[in-house]
C-alpha cells in the first residue's frame, strides 16, 4: 500500500479532456481536494453533457467558466479562495497558431498570474515531449509558457509525455475493414513508448507528493520497449489473424501537400491552418515520441522514462474485441 500522502487543495485546469479525466480521477482516489474549472458545455454529442462531465468528476467540485478570460479564471477559478497546487492539462485542439498562442501560451500565462495572486506554491503542466525539437506553432507556444513557469519562481513539474494511446488507435477500423495499414517510408523511421491516459494521470497526480518530481522537466513514456508504426500495424494483423498489409506514403507526399497548402493559405487564411495541420502530420510522421540525445544527435529509447503498467499492445487487445474502444473526436488526424 503507498504511503498515505498530505491531502492537497487542487485546482484542475482541462479536466474535461481525456487525460484531465485520467488526472482528476487519480487525485480524487489520493484523496486531494479538488476543484476543476471547466468550459461550460453545450456542445457535446447527446445533450447530457453537464450530466456526463458531473459524473466523471464525482467527488470533485466543478466549477464552469472561461479559461480564456483572466477575469473568470481568477473569479470563476479561483474564487478568492486558497489551493496548493494548480494542475493544467489544457492544451489547443487544433494546434492552430491562433489557437496555439491562445491557449498553450496566453490561457496558461493567465492560469500563472492568477496562481501566484492566489498564494499557490506548485504548478505542474501537461507538456509534450515533441516541444525538445520545435519546429510549429503549438511547439513554441508551449515552450514560451514553459519558459515562464521556470522563471515564476513557483515550484513547477513540467511533464512531457510521449505519444497518448488514443492517438495511435486511428487505424483500428481500416485494418478491421480488411484495408492496408498506412505507414510513411518503411513505417521504422519513428518510434515511440506510448502512455495510457490512466498511467499518464497517475504519474501527473504524483507530482504533487513526489519531491523528485518538482523544479523538473520530465520526460515520461510507458512501459515495454520504444514500438514503430510497422510494429503497430504487425500486432494488429496479428490480433485478426491476418497476413500484415501496409500501404506506404512517401514523406515528400506531405511535403507537396504542405507546398500547395502554403501557397493557397497567403490568399485564403482557413486553408493557412490546414497546412500548418499538414506541417503537424508531417512532425509526426518523421520525429519520434522520444527523449532526444543531443550527445549522439538522435532519439533515444533508452534515455525515456517509463512508467505504468498498461501497454498499447494490451490496449489493442481490448479494443478489437470491442471493449472501451477510445472515441478519436478531434484527434482523428492523428
Amino acid at each position: 500500500p503507498s504511503i498515505a500522502s498530505p491531502s492537497m487543495r487542487v485546482l484542475l485546469l482541462g479536466a474535461t479532456g481525456t487525460i484531465g479525466l485520467a488526472t482528476a480521477r487519480s487525485l480524487i482516489r489520493s484523496g486531494h481536494d479538488l476543484v476543476c474549472f471547466v468550459r461550460p458545455r453545450q456542445d457535446v454529442k447527446g445533450g447530457g453533457s453537464e450530466n456526463q462531465v458531473t459524473s466523471a468528476l464525482k467527488g470533485a467540485t466543478i466549477r464552469y467558466g472561461d479559461l480564456t478570460d483572466p477575469v473568470s479564471i481568477a473569479r470563476d477559478g479561483f474564487a478568492n479562495e486558497s489551493f496548493d497546487a494548480v494542475i493544467s492539462c489544457m492544451a489547443s485542439r487544433t494546434g492552430s497558431p491562433r489557437d496555439a498562442w491562445r491557449i498553450d501560451y496566453q490561457a496558461h500565462m493567465d492560469a500563472l498570474e492568477a496562481a501566484q495572486a492566489h498564494g499557490v506554491k506548485h504548478f505542474v503542466l501537461l507538456s509534450a515531449i515533441c516541444v525538445q525539437k520545435p519546429m510549429l506553432a503549438f511547439q513554441h507556444a508551449k515552450l514560451a509558457f514553459e519558459k515562464a513557469l521556470i522563471a515564476s519562481g513557483l515550484t513547477y513539474s513540467i511533464v512531457r509525455p510521449t505519444a497518448f494511446f488514443k492517438s495511435l488507435s486511428g487505424q483500428l477500423e481500416r485494418v478491421k475493414k480488411g484495408k492496408p495499414f498506412l505507414i510513411f517510408g518503411d513505417g521504422k523511421l519513428t518510434a515511440c513508448k506510448p502512455i495510457s491516459d490512466e498511467d499518464l494521470g497517475d504519474f501527473i497526480a504524483g507530482c504533487l507528493i513526489n519531491q523528485s518530481r518538482h523544479n523538473q522537466i520530465l520526460p515520461i513514456g510507458g512501459p515495454g520497449p520504444a514500438i514503430t508504426p510497422r510494429q503497430q500495424g504487425e500486432y494488429l494483423f496479428h490480433l485478426l489473424g491476418k497476413e500484415p498489409r501496409f500501404k506506404s506514403v512517401p514523406v515528400g507526399f506531405l511535403d507537396v501537400i504542405i507546398g500547395v497548402l502554403n501557397l493557397v493559405g497567403k490568399l485564403v487564411p482557413v486553408v493557412a491552418d490546414k497546412a500548418e495541420l499538414a506541417r503537424i502530420g508531417r512532425y509526426y510522421a518523421t520525429e519520434s515520441m522520444l527523449v532526444w540525445n543531443a550527445q549522439t544527435n538522435r532519439y533515444d529509447a533508452e534515455l525515456t522514462p517509463s512508467h505504468g503498467t498498461q501497454t498499447l499492445f494490451a490496449s489493442y487487445e481490448m479494443w478489437m474485441n470491442g471493449q472501451d474502444v477510445p472515441d478519436l473526436g478531434e484527434h482523428a488526424v492523428f
